[in-house]
């Protein structure tokens, strides 16, 4: 779940002013000229929406929750806030172009895994998508390029990650939400017990939440990754951190330091505000939270009306 910020959306009009738009949105893909697409799925109602701003970016919406932007001219375009954090991370966990082994958990419209696979060639993805409409709707209107070696299981993210190889991936990335909630039963510290299980020596575990006003949602998953990961950092807009709006926050863990320097440059880089929390002042910010386990996880909480307005 993401939306694009007044930033974001200036710097696209601005890029798309100085840039000539590309004859198609891509190989094989749906183009503008086509408009929007709606179409019932297993989660809800899809929609394809185009972009006013980059000729061959669409948004997904799954009802009425943006879910995934995705630039078929370019995968390495990351219109989201959330999306371009997670992005920050891939671009950090290994030295640039290094080919990763990646399990994505949640699909929507592979934007990461796309990100991924054009920026370290011959990666090997595995993705949990539920939703086998939506996949089916996504690859079809949105391919992906031949030659990228990304798989999707129709399962469960929490069933794949039971049956994924000790040790076998460099990152794993959840982004799993139920329209616009994450699913209680990943959010455990049993849940991101199985992550670090599934990791190799050096991997890192990033997952994308939601969570607004007094944030008790974000301070209980700060828990529950300190739980099982003795390095922790998040990323958020400083706004959502206030409380002041609703919004998604960038939790990571991983058992030898993070490069924050590198990272709270690329994230000052962003055309969206970005402030990178971590040791002593995380800590601090989630006192008192409780991690969440198996015996009685709860979803994140309901965006409030109006917030994808």
């Amino acid at each position: 779940m993401g939306r694009k910020s007044r930033a974001d959306r200036g710097a696209d009009r601005a890029r798309t002013a100085a840039e000539p738009p590309p004859a198609l949105t891509g190989p094989g893909g749906r183009t503008h000229a086509q408009g929007p697409l709606t179409r019932p799925v297993e989660s809800g109602l899809a929609e394809l929406r185009p972009d006013r701003d980059r000729p061959g970016a669409w948004s997904l919406l799954v009802d009425g929750a943006p879910q995934s932007m995705v630039d078929l001219a370019d995968p390495t375009h990351l219109g989201f806030e959330y999306q371009r954090r997670l992005g920050h991370l891939i671009d950090l966990v290994a030295p640039a172009g290094r080919p990763l082994t990646v399990l994505h958990l949640g699909g929507g419209a592979l934007t990461l895994a796309r990100y991924v696979a054009a920026t370290r060639p011959r990666s090997r993805q595995q993705v949990a998508e539920t939703d086998t409409a939506l996949t089916e709707l996504v690859r079809t209107e949105l391919p992906l390029e031949r030659g990228w070696q990304i798989k999707v299981r129709g399962s469960d993210a929490r069933s794949v990650l039971e049956r994924t190889p000790e040790g076998s991936v460099d990152l794993v990335i959840t982004d799993v939400f139920s329209g616009a909630r994450v699913p209680a039963h990943c959010t455990t510290v049993e849940f991101t017990a199985l992550a670090d299980r599934a990791l190799a020596p050096g991997g890192w575990y990033a997952v994308n939440i939601a969570d607004g006003a007094a944030l008790p949602f974000a301070r209980s998953q700060i828990a529950t990754l300190g739980a099982v990961f003795p390095e922790l950092c998040l990323v958020a807009d400083p706004a959502v951190l206030r409380g002041k709006r609703f919004g998604n926050l960038i939790l990571a863990g991983a058992h030898t330091p993070f490069p924050l320097a590198d990272l709270g440059r690329k994230v000052a880089t962003d055309a969206a505000l970005g402030r990178v929390e971590h040791g002593r002042a995380l800590a601090d910010f989630a006192a008192g939270a409780t991690p969440a386990t198996d015996a009685g996880a709860a979803p994140s909480p309901t965006p409030p009306p109006g917030t994808f307005r």
